[in-house]
């Protein structure tokens, strides 16, 4: 919202905006885009199929017309193109695991207060979850967002000559899969929690590329990084922790590269004064509600922790990304 003009009007649609998220939400959960198809569809045929209520399915199905999800011609409902690619569990392009998640995190959010008050997390941490639907809808939602992305990162990041990559809190594997793919000659490790391990070994699997990446697991600030690497790749991971953990981290993934490696932040990077862009100053706040100290840091901060830790020829790679996402790189010596 930048250099937003407010109105009394816009005040209330930003303040009511939830409704058409939570409409979205709901339908997602329902799966109901991928009941429709790419094919025309009666109120009675979905209520059959999915055994909803007639009257609260049109009203949802009227909604999804209005928000231009779904088309209505004579009473019969059709998903649109857009739809049917990223919201049908059909597609390769379903973006409906990201979105559950988002949903999850709602009920922290209406909580916000709470943690301004307190200064303390109002929700379990949904990568620790022991609820196997919310961690699911996680760890395969960073799928999803890293689907979208890594394919233009590693085009124009240059790994040429490096051999071993280590993708710190990988999660599924996806970067670690497009490096590989990018780059024939690089193998690479995911280590992430225990928990993780069944999401990565899949989508590795799918990928074909169980003789390249392997997964470790442990906790990389209670433990140790075993193995050298020429490269690490850390994505999204210091923002779920205070400073003093992320020296921490760190400071394993350094001691893990080999003279003359590099190391790789992905972050959502706030402006130096903290009041910017958009996106990652709210997403520092989704930081607030659910870890005891993590929060978005800023190009200087990030600069600083790792300069601290024997990194040089630090800079943001000249990459444009969603969300006020960057890249820094540095080197060890």
């Amino acid at each position: 919202m930048d250099n937003q003009q407010w109105t009394p009007a816009s005040l209330l649609q930003l303040s009511g905006g939830y409704w058409s998220t939570c409409a979205l939400h709901a339908a997602v959960k329902l799966d109901l885009f991928t009941a429709l198809g790419d094919r025309e569809c009666e109120v009675q045929e979905l209520v059959s199929m999915l055994s909803l209520n007639p009257r609260g399915l049109e009203m949802l199905l009227n909604a999804l017309a209005a928000l231009n999800l779904v088309d209505k011609i004579k009473g019969v409902y059709r998903a649109t193109p857009f739809a049917t690619e990223f919201l049908s569990r059909n597609s390769p392009r379903y973006l409906g695991y990201i979105i559950q998640h988002h949903h999850h995190l709602m009920s922290g959010w209406s909580m916000l207060d709470v943690a301004v008050q307190s200064g303390q997390p109002v929700r379990e941490r949904v990568s620790h979850a022991d609820d196997e639907k919310v961690r699911e809808c996680f760890e395969m939602g960073m799928f999803n967002l890293a689907m979208l992305i890594a394919p233009k990162i590693v085009t124009q990041i240059d790994l040429a000559g490096r051999r071993r990559l280590l993708d710190l809190g990988g999660g599924p594997g996806t970067y670690a899969i497009h490096f590989c793919q990018q780059n024939p000659e690089l193998d690479a490790v995911v280590y992430d929690l225990p928990s993780t391990r069944r999401f990565a070994e899949q989508t590795i699997a799918r990928f074909g590329m169980e003789q390249r990446i392997s997964f470790e697991d442990g906790d990389f600030v209670a433990e140790g990084i075993k193995g050298r690497f020429d490269v690490a790749w850390l994505s999204h991971i210091l923002h779920g922790e205070g400073a003093e953990n992320c020296a921490v981290i760190l400071d394993k993934a350094v001691a893990a590269l080999e003279p003359g490696g590099i190391l790789l932040v992905q972050e959502f990077i706030l402006d130096d004064k903290k009041d910017g862009p958009e996106f990652p100053a709210l997403f520092s706040l989704n930081m607030l509600i659910g870890t005891e100290s993590g929060q978005a840091y800023s190009r200087a901060e990030l600069f600083a922790m790792m300069a601290a830790a024997g990194l040089v020829d630090l800079k943001r790679e000249p990459i444009d990304l969603p969300n006020g996402a960057g890249v820094i790189s540095g080197r060890i010596p």
